[in-house]
């Protein structure tokens, strides 16, 4: 099997996993919030591997050896076992919520979400066309160099900035407010394995210190 087609199939395993946790919690098929969500999502994903499977197949290699059991770090394994759970909770809170009617949401607002959600891909994008070293796991490539370009010049780590976007488009594209504090939930989970990635690449990335110097936020431009 190809690269690109392991990396599809892992993909339309992902798709059909978060599809029974929202169509099983909301108890029904008639939730068109999910469908487009899902359709959004899927979309996004797909182009993102065929671009990296055209330019980039050693990022795409890396980024499918994700999850806890791929970490070799004891705390990014509990960093990302929580992070799992965290999002099973993002699909099945607002699949619940569509259930009971617990949030009233417009159309419009949930289609904004999808918005949201797609403009937190193009930022993982930009990321991936910019740093061929994101792995899914915090470690070192044996070539691996620090890159300040591109959005690397606003924050450390715009990969995570990216994310949270898409985190929080994710439960308002479903429709769901009470979706969104499993976002804010998960933040922490966010905080604390980038700044144990911080640590790691401090200690043993050439010229990683230097650059924590020279770019002063790690997340939040003018924030944090």
């Amino acid at each position: 099997m190809s690269l690109l087609q392991r990396a599809l199939f892992g993909l339309g395993g992902v798709i059909l996993a978060m599809a029974v946790l929202l169509f099983a919690g909301a108890g029904t098929l008639r939730y068109w919030q999910a469908w487009v969500f899902l359709t959004a999502y899927l979309a996004a994903s797909i182009a993102i591997t065929l671009y990296l499977a055209e330019h980039d197949p050693a990022l795409l290699e890396r980024r499918m050896r994700g999850g806890p059991f791929a970490e070799k770090q004891s705390s990014q394994k509990i960093i990302m076992s929580i992070a799992s759970v965290g999002f099973i909770g993002l699909m099945l809170v607002p699949a619940i919520d569509h259930r009971f009617g617990w949030s009233q949401m417009s159309a419009p607002v949930a289609l904004a979400g999808n918005f949201l959600m797609l403009l937190g891909w193009f930022g993982i994008f930009l990321v991936f066309r910019e740093n061929s070293f994101t792995a899914s796991t915090i470690e070192l490539a044996a070539d691996q160099r620090v890159i300040s370009t591109g959005p690397y010049r606003w924050v450390r780590h715009p990969m995570y900035s990216a994310a949270l976007l898409m985190l929080f488009g994710i439960p308002i594209a479903l429709g769901s407010w009470w979706g969104v504090l499993i976002v804010v939930a998960i933040i922490p989970i966010i905080v604390w394995r980038l700044l144990d990635e911080e640590r790691f690449l401090a200690n043993n990335l050439a010229g990683y210190r230097e650059y924590q110097g020279s770019t002063r936020f790690r997340l939040l431009p003018g924030l944090w």
